[in-house]
């Protein structure tokens, strides 16, 4: 029987993962209602961390063989520059490891140098290990196909060799850069027109702008949310509301970076929900206390009556759920509850319903058919590439506008600024106008 020390260095990365894995769901299991909530909170933040290393050391093994390893074994080894390449490769891998480290010691009202450069890091080392796994799996597909693996020439073998590695870290910077570039640009203003079912005449054209996964933290400060609040004034909106995943860290240590919220002053109200990631806080009720005290109102499953400005008498019923990770956390006092959230909401009237993941706007048309319009955030888009095809599969909604059955209409935001990674590849971020009509 193999014994653990002698398993490749791989073998071991997987089987830290695995322990770390079953202690995540042991602690979401067992101990999350017998912990403290502090100490959850670092509990979960700190498994969460080193699962995620354990499985990105596995790779890291590839990338420094590729771009490293196989360099030494040619001519290239004797080079003077090889040295500083393998000391850039080392720390392009540290920082990249060191990103999920910075949820925990590096949070203030605007992003350190460091938790930028390091997520940044993150984001190239997702795009160059697609490129080694891609084009090794063509090289390999083709010389299954054409037989010549046998008769290849040791000086050729080696030539093609090297070139993986090459044209995978060129493609790499060049998509890392357009990445960044297009995450640093503003996020573009989407208008779309929902006819909405039952909606009072005296409230069509009624303006609602949708924000969704701001993800205030490591990467995301003060001043990208006093853009974002600038825009969503100039709209005008007569509702603003947040769909969730505003925060990745503690009120008290992010407080500063959240005030330009205050600012925002849509006539009918400023309404928010929670995401996956209030959750992974620890911190909600201490949120909903701050969003209060800015005058922004939390649907804890619960709803409100929006009133036509022109008539008492018309209204439509704006309903929000908690995230569904609550449940999978055990978060005491929370989770999706869609009958206390739509309490007094009849299918006389219009009803608009914030939730924050595609997959929690399915579950609530499959037991509320009669629901009108869902918002939605989660997918980013998926963000940037390679994930894209991830985020698509794995929702039942992706993003944009979506007609369910004959009266329901679901809007998933592509997400108003990024999570960790300062890039967007393939997606874009977005403040999205939604002008409700009246069919």
């Amino acid at each position: 029987m193999i014994s653990f020390k002698q398993l490749p260095l791989e073998a071991k990365a997987a089987v830290a993962a695995g322990v770390v894995f079953f202690s995540m769901m042991l602690s979401r299991s067992y101990l999350a209602e017998q912990l403290e909530l502090r100490t959850r909170r670092w509990l979960l933040r700190l498994q969460m961390a080193l699962f995620a290393n354990a499985l990105m050391l596995i790779g890291s093994l590839h990338v420094w063989r590729s771009t490293v390893t196989t360099f030494s074994r040619s001519s290239a080894a004797s080079s003077f520059c090889f040295m500083p390449w393998k000391i850039a490769v080392f720390m392009f891998l540290a920082l990249a490891h060191s990103s999920f480290f910075t949820l925990l010691f590096l949070v203030a009202e605007e992003p350190y140098f460091f938790s930028l450069a390091a997520y940044t890091c993150l984001g190239a080392y997702i795009i160059l290990i697609f490129f080694l796994f891609t084009l090794g799996s063509v090289e390999q597909a083709y010389k299954f196909l054409t037989g010549r693996g046998a008769r290849a020439g040791t000086g050729n073998k080696n030539s093609r060799t090297a070139m993986k590695p090459v044209l995978a870290v060129m493609l790499t910077v060049v998509l890392t850069v357009v990445g960044l570039l297009n995450a640093s640009r503003p996020p573009t203003v989407n208008s779309v027109e929902v006819p909405v079912h039952k909606l009072p005449l005296t409230m069509n054209n009624l303006k609602v702008v949708l924000l969704s996964d701001i993800h205030l933290g490591p990467t995301v400060g003060k001043t990208k949310l006093a853009m974002i609040v600038r825009m969503v004034k100039a709209l005008k909106p007569d509702i603003t509301v947040i769909v969730g995943d505003l925060t990745d860290s503690e009120a008290e240590i992010i407080r500063p970076a959240v005030e330009p919220l205050g600012e925002l002053n849509s006539p009918l109200g400023t309404y928010f929900v929670t995401g996956n990631h209030e959750y992974y806080t620890s911190d909600v009720s201490n949120w909903f206390e701050l969003l209060k005290s800015f005058n922004i109102r939390p649907l804890h499953n619960e709803n409100v009556k929006i009133v036509s400005p022109k008539s008492t008498d018309d209204w439509f019923c704006l309903a929000g759920v908690d995230d569904i990770e609550a449940d999978v956390l055990h978060y005491s006092g929370h989770g999706m509850d869609l009958k206390k959230a739509l309490r007094d909401c009849s299918s006389e009237h219009a009803i608009v319903l914030l939730a924050h993941q595609p997959i929690a706007a399915k579950w609530a048309l499959q037991e509320r058919p009669d629901i009108n319009l869902i918002l939605s955030g989660h997918t980013h888009g998926g963000q940037m590439f390679p994930l894209n095809a991830g985020a698509y599969f794995l929702n039942p909604f992706f993003v944009g506008l979506y007609k369910v059955g004959q009266n329901t209409f679901v809007y998933v935001s592509p997400g108003t600024m990024y999570f960790g990674i300062p890039m967007r590849l393939g997606s874009r971020a977005e403040i999205t106008e939604i002008i409700l009509r009246s069919p």
